[in-house]
């Protein structure tokens, strides 16, 4: 259902069915198509809960029809996601879509979400379909496994999957080892089996120099 034209631009094709999408991103339709704004960070009461508490921004909306719908965001490179059961996690403002049988929640990140100002939680999609997740340039997927723990800064991640273990490293940054300041006072460290996406550009963040 999810395909990509260019790098920048997913098409989605729908018999009937609906897509969730963040809010704004279509850029085109054909068809019969019917618009509802959702609210993001989970479904029902909880979800409303969650956001209220953590500030989490992520308004999204649901697409039912038949037809095609194009989405875009800022000229964003678009990464499709295959999930097959397993758990997506990414920072609420690199998700663009998701098929409407995938379930988006939300997980406590810690120290990362409340250093960059944006709650402490990250958002998940978990269950059977597609995700397409957005980067500030061409994302690289890399491989954790036990021999190999990597080591992100916080400003370039932007997604990870699998069985990993997430910690955070205060007090050093890829800058402090150049003897530059002005970036992030920690990094996130992932150990276990799995795969993280990162991207060629860091976002801003209000850690500074913290």
């Amino acid at each position: 259902m999810f395909r990509l034209q260019g790098s920048k631009v997913l098409a989605v094709d729908m018999t009937g069915d609906a897509v969730k999408a963040k809010n704004g991103s279509m850029v085109a339709y054909d068809g019969q198509m019917a618009f509802k704004k959702m609210s993001g960070g989970g479904e029902g009461i909880r979800g409303m809960v969650t956001r209220r508490l953590t500030g989490e921004q992520m308004t999204m909306m649901e697409v039912k029809g038949h037809g095609t719908c194009w989405f875009a965001d800022r000229a964003s490179e678009i990464n499709l996601v295959n999930l097959q059961g397993d758990k997506l996690y990414v920072e609420s403002s690199n998700l663009l879509a998701t098929d409407a049988g995938l379930r988006t929640g939300t997980s406590f990140t810690g120290l990362r979400g409340a250093s960059q100002g944006n709650g402490l939680f990250t958002t998940t999609v978990e269950g059977h379909g597609q995700a397409a997740i957005m980067s500030d340039g061409p994302a690289v997927v890399l491989r954790v496994s036990a021999q190999y723990p990597l080591t992100v800064d916080p400003g370039a991640y932007v997604a990870h999957q699998g069985n990993l273990r997430q910690s955070f490293q205060s007090g050093v940054t890829f800058r402090t080892f150049m003897g530059e300041g002005g970036g992030e006072a920690f990094q996130i460290r992932f150990e276990g089996d799995g795969l993280v996406y990162v991207q060629p550009s860091e976002r801003n963040t209000i850690a500074g120099d913290v």
